[in-house]
């Protein structure tokens, strides 16, 4: 019976026997996920209610630290459901978190709600002058935390909060099962997935039907059907702006922000503009060039007199203006970046630049067939973490690319340095009976992208899982990741990743020229679409209750888009890279009011990436900088000192540009 007794724990309740103490997904059934969640809760209320009932007086170690332990059984089976639930999530699995949403959500509200407990966080952040940096950090964010979660609200007031909050849970989980079977609606369609949507439109000659596949991508959400997403949209911005309202912020874009590096929606306002003016100022040159083309099929008979770039001829047409610039199209470089290849040349640019050693650990498990895990060593041997890759698309998995924790890195209480375990979850192509999986210019960029997140994770050196790694503010963590696609391209890395499939010949070096000429190409419509979503998101989110309360259907929003298009400046050729029903990010996945980061995010990249430039690409003394400045503190620093001590000045906003040549 003892026996029987043990085999039948919950395995999240029991110490994992794994290598490197990952999760042993083979032992975790669907069934185990609401009780641990359930069991981690109530745990943590207790801990919580420990610390606001101890008689001594408030002090890091005995509040802040002790709030920093609690709730190790909720992280780990959160830590492992969500992971699922965004990249495999089967409708039992999207069932249990609408489930579980409003208990998580229930459960946090109760922890910052806490007068209690905020007084004795409070009495730490008023007393922090003899803490180290790390420790006022971390202070600080659980402190404003507490503010920005309305402790300060009376009873009403909170009630009300708590109300929203849960509702928004449901309304963001929602927006995103919509999307997720609108994406899958849209393969059905027109046979082709979201995630291979940009490689048919840029080499598919039947202009029908790449306008069918453009209304088609572009109209997800917003069919009047059971996944129609714009009375969620108009009941989260309600909502959000309520809840703003709530704190004394007149929209929700100004609460929002508070926090972030940029600080206030006037200061966002003005940097994207700027971008703006020049991104369109390069796409009208960029039309003017794709036009003479679709002119030369005109007179072919291919195409009606008269026809005019639109925005579903905009990949086919601009990949022909490309073709003949630089001489290069995907055709020629994609056997070059075969998956796998391009994964060791990500793997090849964080040894080359920090040390680091990846290899293959078949020992560790992982939650499905297509995933990958890898284990990383530092130039001493040291372990630095467990690495998944899941790059292929699939049904169950959202769209998009992304990095997430299974867990964090952090000192525990016996002084022992947990080291991260980190997933990359990209929707790559996967291989057909006749090629391997090939991946465009955009895809090798993407592959980098993510993992120079997870190197953010993996390189931390800090004590408190709240600063460590990635939790930083939201207009700073894009930094890091965009940092590293500078490495994706560059000849030395290249000649140890890009071989061509068929044969194992290394990339030329003329192909290898082209491709950095051509990166160039088309920023006037990469950058405009980018900064369109940003203002986009950016102008929902400056929206009064008032203005909120007028909006009434579908069509109302789409006249609102509409009109903060043109007032943008976007030219008819171009539509924001989200739309509202289809963008998740702001809807779904913590960017509202924040989409901007990209670009924000990409000034501080691009200014670092210049001291390499000026020093040597591998300047072995400046990556080491780059490591310890950036990639080991987290948010242990303000972004902006941190940035200062390894540039020795202000970020210059110039070096977007430049990068984009847009100037």
């Amino acid at each position: 019976m003892a026996l029987t007794a043990c085999t039948d724990k919950n395995p999240f309740e029991q110490k994992w026997d794994t290598p490197y103490g990952t999760a042993p997904f083979s032992k975790i059934s669907e069934a185990d996920y609401k009780p641990a969640i359930l069991k981690g809760i109530k745990e943590r209320a207790a801990e919580i209610e420990a610390i606001v009932s101890n008689p001594e007086a408030p002090t890091f170690e005995n509040t802040i630290a002790a709030f920093e332990n609690s709730g190790q059984l909720l992280s780990r089976v959160t830590g492992v459901f969500y992971n699922i639930s965004e990249s495999d999530a089967t409708p039992s699995i999207q069932a249990l978190v609408d489930e579980l949403t409003p208990a998580m959500t229930a459960a946090s509200d109760e922890i910052f709600m806490n007068k209690g407990l905020f007084e004795r966080v409070k009495a730490v952040y008023e007393n922090s002058a003899e803490l180290t940096r790390e420790q006022q950090m971390l202070t600080k964010e659980l402190y404003e935390g507490f503010i920005q979660n309305g402790v300060g609200l009376d009873e009403a007031g909170q009630a009300r909060f708590k109300e929203i909050n849960s509702a928004l849970a449901s309304l963001s989980q929602k927006f995103g099962n919509n999307l997720l079977a609108e994406n899958n609606a849209f393969k059905e369609k027109t046979g082709v997935t979201v995630s291979a949507y940009p490689d048919f439109m840029t080499s598919c000659p039947d202009r029908a039907a790449r306008e069918k596949a453009f209304k088609a991508y572009s109209s997800r959400g917003n069919n009047g059907n059971e996944n129609d997403n714009n009375a969620i949209v108009l009941e989260i911005m309600k909502l959000r702006t309520e809840k703003a309202n709530l704190l004394g912020y007149k929209t929700s874009a100004e609460y929002l922000l508070s926090d972030k590096m940029a600080g206030n929606p006037g200061n966002v306002d003005e940097f994207l503009s700027k971008i703006m003016a020049a991104a369109m100022k390069k796409a009208k040159e960029e039309i003017y060039d794709m036009q003479k083309v679709m002119d030369e099929d005109i007179k072919a008979g291919l195409l009606p007199a008269g026809s005019k770039i639109q925005p579903w001829d905009w990949f086919y047409y601009a990949e022909k203006v490309r073709g003949r610039k630089y001489d290069l199209n995907e055709d020629i470089t994609k056997p070059y970046f075969q998956v796998d290849s391009v994964r060791k040349g990500v793997f090849y640019a964080a040894h080359k630049l920090y040390g680091i050693n990846i290899e293959e650990a078949p020992e560790v498990e992982v939650y499905n067939p297509e995933v990958k895990a890898y284990k990383l060593t530092d130039a001493d041997g040291s372990f630095v973490g467990i690495f998944y890759s899941d790059y292929f698309s699939r049904d169950t998995k959202r769209g998009g690319a992304w990095m997430n924790n299974f867990r964090e890195q952090y000192i525990d209480v016996n002084g022992n340095d947990v080291r991260p375990v980190i997933v990359n979850v990209c929707n790559f192509p996967p291989a057909t009976e006749e090629t391997p999986s090939l991946l465009s210019i955009d895809n090798v960029q993407t592959a980098f992208h993510e993992f120079g997140h997870a190197l953010h994770g993996f390189l931390s050196k800090c004590t408190y899982s709240g600063v460590s790694g990635t939790a930083v503010k939201r207009d700073y963590v894009e930094m890091l990741s965009q940092f590293n696609e500078h490495w994706a391209f560059q000849k030395e890395i290249l000649s140890h990743y890009a071989n061509d499939y068929r044969t194992g010949e290394t990339i030329p070096d003329e192909l290898v020229e082209k491709i950095g000429n051509a990166l160039k190409f088309n920023q006037g419509f990469m950058t405009g679409e980018l900064c369109a979503a940003s203002i986009l998101d950016m102008k929902w989110h400056e929206l009064s209750a008032e203005e909120i309360a007028g909006f009434t259907d579908a069509q109302s929003i789409r006249d609102f888009e509409t009109k903060v298009c043109k007032e943008m400046g976007l030219i008819d050729e171009i539509i924001p890279r989200y739309r509202t029903t289809y963008f998740n990010h702001i809807f779904n996945s913590g960017y509202s009011a924040g989409y901007y980061s990209y670009l924000w995010s990409e000034v501080l990249d691009c200014d670092a990436f210049e001291c390499f430039k000026e020093n040597g690409l591998f300047n072995e003394e400046i990556a080491m900088k780059f490591r310890r400045t950036f990639l080991e503190r987290g948010g242990s620093e303000e972004p902006m000192v941190l940035f200062e001590q390894f540039r020795g000045k202000q970020p210059d906003p110039g070096a977007l540009l430049r990068n984009r040549g847009l100037e």
